[in-house]
């Protein structure tokens, strides 16, 4: 089964990121993927909040999720939208949202990223996603042609309880879009995108935001593919967006969880009790 991934440099125009995801659909679909996945922060990445509101739009009427779906419907493939800031349907703050769109154009799931990248940096930089941002309240598994499928997104790859929720729920693909910083990319992209995989016995797909962008920040790029043994399967670097494929063997899962199956033995742990 052939995937392709979307490495982006979104910018701050959503009207071009929309063109230009759209283009990727159809390079995608010519080129035999069954499925694209596409970064978090696909239609928009703006840190400066006043200039982006202008931009920003409720589900309903947002122009890159309307251009990718006539995309997908057009060139019939199912597409994994990594995410978008969307206005929240309570109002209030932003929900940092995911799409899975089928061959149709039609929506099959959604998934607001639950976890939020609160955090001080020590190069210096701070980001606040809560603040303007509202976190989602659900995992989400979706069936795809490329199998069950776990939607998360960026931060959340730090909290392998989600995975292994979404795994017992039935997932052999995790999707793990992203626009990590340099410095986390560094330290610990690798490393926990093949932890995921290892402990489920799941392929990852992780699309990724690269490079120094409009808005000022630097993203760490390095779009991954996983296969269920911890094995890389396609890195497309730290340095240029561009579109990579992969190809996926739907029989590694089963084979995986036969040959070293932790999966089948997790259990419930009770609370720990503290000694004297």
């Amino acid at each position: 089964m052939r995937i392709a991934l979307f490495q982006a440099r979104t910018g701050i125009d959503p009207a071009e990121n929309g063109a230009e995801l759209a283009a990727r659909v159809r390079e995608a679909a010519a080129g035999g993927a069954a499925m694209l996945f596409t970064p978090e922060m696909s239609g928009l990445l703006d840190r400066d909040r006043d200039r982006a509101a202008a931009h920003l739009s409720g589900e309903v009427d947002d122009p890159v999720l309307a251009a990718v779906r006539a995309a997908a419907a057009e060139a019939g493939i199912w597409v994994h939208l990594g995410s978008l800031a969307l206005l929240g349907e309570q109002g209030g703050k932003l929900v940092n949202r995911g799409f899975v769109i089928d061959a149709s154009g039609e929506i099959r799931a959604r998934y607001d990223k639950l976890h939020l990248f609160d955090v001080d940096l020590p190069t210096g930089e701070s980001w606040r996603e809560s603040a303007a941002y509202r976190g989602g309240d659900r995992a989400v598994v979706v069936d795809t042609p490329v199998g069950p499928l776990g939607l998360s997104i960026c931060y959340d790859l730090r909290f392998a309880d989600l995975y292994s929720a979404l795994s017992n729920a039935g997932a052999t693909i995790f999707s793990i879009p992203a626009a990590f910083t340099v410095p986390t990319g560094e330290a610990h992209w690798h490393v926990l995108m093949r932890a995921r995989a290892i402990e489920a016995g799941a392929f990852v797909v992780a699309a990724a935001q690269v490079g120094a962008h409009q808005d000022g920040r630097v993203t760490y790029g390095h779009s991954l593919v996983v296969d269920p043994w911890g094995r890389v399967l396609l890195d497309l670097g730290g340095e240029i967006p561009g579109l990579g494929f992969a190809e996926l063997d739907p029989g590694a899962v089963e084979e995986v969880r036969r040959r070293l199956p932790a999966i089948h033995h997790r259990r419930p742990i009770p609370a720990p009790e503290h000694g004297s």
